[in-house]
Parts: structure tokens; sequence; C-alpha cells
């Protein structure tokens, strides 16, 4: 069965994804249609914010990349938080299985991709684009299948997402930072120091918390390492528990805010990024684009690459015996949920922003995201509906043999 906070966590990201794949309509119809040179201005409509001498100006797209997806990293940062320290992933054996995947989707994506864009200097930089699962679209997609996904495996994409986004923090810390400001890093650290002084000192009001974090924010961002960076710094200081004074009870700051954050990052910063990043025009569209090794890479990363990572990396270790299949289903169940990882939207387009912004391949990105993302989306639900008459495994789900 699944626990009270996987279900909630489940109907909140996938109610989420149904949102935000109107919103992706919306977005392609209005890049489509008359209204497009609005759109455009729309997204990049400069918006400044100046205190006193300090004055920070950017297009409202980056406004929305760099500062609304802050709080969504941050957000991510906390439910990690919480899961390493009493969550799923606080226990490695229960992990094996999602952990191992989660390497196995990554990895081969990105091979394709490489493999297709290998000769290009320009282009070889897109190599993690599709080796993200959007999590919201996917457990969407899972929620309009029902009872033909099985609850454990339901549990298997929730922790596989869990890995997934760890990884994907590292890459952008890696592999999406520019030239290096030393003065603001200082600042930035001082700050982050601060924040750690604040646990230690058992403050447990959130306001100090954001308050400073915005400070961060602004330091990072000047820094040149990717502001979204920030909010991960600032979601992982975030005390999960303080005790309350003169009293043995405990207060978590970290749990109200992410209750308090969960349904505006679902249901207002994702949709809002997904308007603004998936406004893709296809005016000047030819299928002959799609061949280009940047659109391919992409949409094959997504759709085979992610099925055929997971899976095949799955199916080694539980046939080794290092894991089992989750209880209740069967390998085309466990099949199809593999294709399904490869919708890739809200994240991979992000990428896409990082790795193209203002240059020729962006646009062919992130049409590469959308078809990649389309054909997984397809493939997996057609695969699941004619899966429930193959046998099941009625084994634990993460349990060695």
């Amino acid at each position: 069965m699944l626990t009270k906070r996987i279900q909630n966590f489940f109907k909140v990201e996938a109610l989420s994804g149904i949102v935000l794949f109107i919103v992706l309509l919306l977005a392609l119809f209005i890049a489509n249609s008359q209204l497009l040179p609005l759109y455009q201005s729309l997204v990049e409509l400069p918006i400044q914010v100046r205190i006193g001498s300090f004055n920070l100006e950017k297009p409202a797209f980056l406004w929305v990349n760099d500062g609304l997806m802050a709080i969504f990293f941050m957000l991510l940062a906390m439910e990690i938080k919480r899961e390493v320290l009493e969550g799923d992933l606080s226990d490695a054996s229960q992990m094996a299985l999602p952990i191992i995947a989660a390497i196995g989707g990554i990895a081969i994506p990105a091979l394709i991709y490489v493999a297709l864009n290998y000769q290009g200097e320009l282009t070889i930089i897109g190599w993690p684009i599709p080796t993200m699962t959007d999590i919201a679209f996917t457990l969407g997609v899972i929620a309009l299948l029902g009872s033909r996904v099985p609850p454990n495996l339901k549990v298997f994409v929730v922790a596989l997402s869990i890995v997934d986004d760890i990884l994907a923090i590292g890459i952008i810390a890696i592999f999406y930072t520019g030239q290096l400001s030393y003065l603001a890093l200082l600042f930035a650290l001082i700050g982050i120091l601060t924040l750690i002084a604040f646990n230690f000192l058992g403050i447990k009001r959130i306001a100090p918390y954001l308050l400073l974090g915005i400070v961060i924010w602004v330091c990072v961002l000047q820094s040149k390492v990717h502001a979204t960076l920030a909010g991960v710094i600032i979601g992982l200081l975030i005390p999960l528990h303080t005790k309350e004074a003169g009293s043995t009870t405990s207060y978590s700051p970290l749990r109200r805010l992410e209750h308090m954050l969960h349904p505006w990052v679902a249901f207002f910063i994702l949709p809002i990024f997904v308007f603004f990043n998936g406004g893709i025009s296809f005016e000047n569209f030819s299928w002959s684009s799609l061949l280009h090794p940047v659109p391919i890479g992409i949409a094959m990363g997504l759709f085979l690459g992610k099925s055929v990572g997971i899976f095949s990396i799955s199916w080694l270790v539980i046939k080794l015996g290092f894991a089992k299949l989750p209880s209740g289903s069967n390998w085309w169940q466990f099949y199809g949920v593999s294709t399904l990882t490869g919708i890739g939207f809200t994240m991979s387009l992000f990428l896409s922003a990082l790795a193209f912004s203002g240059t020729e391949y962006e646009d062919l990105a992130r049409k590469g995201v959308l078809f990649g993302s389309l054909l997984s989306m397809a493939w997996g639900v057609l695969i699941i509906w004619f899966s429930n008459h193959a046998p099941t495994h009625p084994h634990s789900i993460f349990s060695k043999s």
C-alpha cells in the first residue's frame, strides 16, 4: 500500500502534470497564432529592480528561469533533505533499484546524444538535456492510467525521481557555471555561514531564512554560478527540526515551508515556466530539421535512452538477485513506466535554456524535447494499457533476494 505521504505527493504532482500539459498546449497555440508577437513581447519584457545604486535588470523569461525556478529547486532540496534524513532515502538498502535505475536513465540518453553530437563543439554541451525526467508530467500520465499502474510501481517512480533530481542538481552545478566572480561568491559564502549559524542557534522562524536567502540568491546570480543553485543551498539549510523553548517537542520549519510551497510551485511556478519556455513556433518547421543532430539526439535520448537505460540495468540487477521487481507488477508494466520517464518537458526545457540560450540551437533543442517527450508518453501509455494480462510478481518492492 502507498503511505499517506506518498499518496499526497502523488496527487499533487499528478494534478500538476495535467495542468502543465494544458499550459503547454496553450503556449504552443499562442506561439503558432497571430498572438505570437504579443507572446514574444511578454517573454522579452524587461523587468528592473533598483535599490539605491544597485540595479538588476533582466527580461521576464530570465526572471522566471533564474528566479522562480530557484524557488522550485529550493523545494526540491528540502524534499531531498527530508527523504535522506527520515524518508525513503534514509534506508540505503531500499534505494538500490531506484539509484541504479536512475544512473542508467542518465548514462544511456547522454551516450546517445554524444554519439550524434560529438563532432560539434557548440552542440556537445547539450548532452544533459535528454537525461532529465519531468516527474509532474510523468505522474500526471500515470494518474490517468489509474489502476493499470500498480501502487508499488508508483512508489518506484517517485523514488527514482528523487535520485534523478539529485543527479540533475549535480549536473547543473558542474556543467552550467560561467566565469566566476569571487567577490560575489564571498558575500554568498558569508550568507551561507549565517544560515548555518541560524541552525545552531535553533532559530525556528522561517522569515529570517528566506530574507537572507534572497540576499544569497542575488550574490550567487552575480557570481555567475547558476542562480537556481542558491535555491538548493537555501533549501538544504532550512532546519528539519528545532526544539521548542522549554519543551521536549520539536517543530519543523522545513516541513511547514515545504507544505506551504508545494502547491505554489506545482500550480503557479511550474506552469509559468512551461508557458514562458514552451511556446515553440512551427512557422518555418520542416521534418528534415528534426534530423539535425541536436533535436534527434535529444528526442532519441528521451524516447530510447531513458527506457533502455532504466529497464536494462534494472533487469540486470533483478536477475542477479540484488533487487526485485516491484510487487504486483510485471515486466511490461515496468518497461512502460521506464518509457514514461522519457517525458522530459519541464526539466529538459530548463536545461535547453541553460545550454543553448541565445543560439541557433535553442529552438531545435526545444523541438527535440517536445517530440521526444510526446513519443515517450504515447509509447509508454500504449505499453501499459495492454500490459495488464501479463503475469505479475508479488515481491516486496525494494527488498533483496
